[in-house]
């Protein structure tokens, strides 16, 4: 096995997401509330930051069309997505048909959720930071939940399950 190694720079930016893609992650989607209705954006650069105070964070991508309401949003909640639901990330990627037609109830903050997910994280902006063509939104955490069941993971372009050794 021969490995390569290089230096990321624009000339060589798909071999610097490949590399990137080797490191497992769970999915998540993000929801939010909006002046247009319910919203969802797919991501997988979601991380815990802080224990005192609670704060996770992720990192929308400037190029998104929803971008400026993700980056504004005051309220928003993570979902870490189960194995079983695969079939969401279609909903809330760009041309998705997100929450139409989609059954969902509301937090006390009113953002849209999403039934059966693995881990839920309802956040309150707490701090955003220039990420390149990403923004970082850290999260105070107000609630969480979580179910028993296995998380769907991605990597190297794929998604599929985990099980442990």
């Amino acid at each position: 096995m021969t490995d390569t190694t290089f230096t990321p720079d624009a000339m060589d930016n798909r071999a610097f997401r490949d590399a990137l893609g080797c490191f497992a992650t769970g999915v998540t989607i993000v929801t939010i509330q909006s002046g247009h209705g319910p919203m969802g954006f797919t991501a997988n650069s979601f991380a815990s930051l802080s224990m005192d105070p609670p704060l996770v964070l992720w990192s929308p991508a400037r190029a998104s069309s929803r971008f400026d309401h993700f980056a504004s949003a005051r309220n928003y909640t993570i979902h870490v997505l189960a194995h079983d639901q695969a079939k969401l990330i279609a909903r809330f990627i760009r041309g998705g048909p997100g929450f139409d037609g989609l059954s969902y109830h509301r937090n006390a903050e009113g953002v849209p959720l999403l039934a059966g997910a693995l881990a839920r994280f309802d956040c309150e902006q707490h701090a955003t930071h220039d990420g390149g063509d990403h923004l970082i939104v850290v999260g105070r955490v107000l609630r969480c939940t979580k179910r028993e069941t296995a998380p769907l993971v991605f990597t190297q372009g794929q998604y599929g399950g985990f099980t442990a050794n």
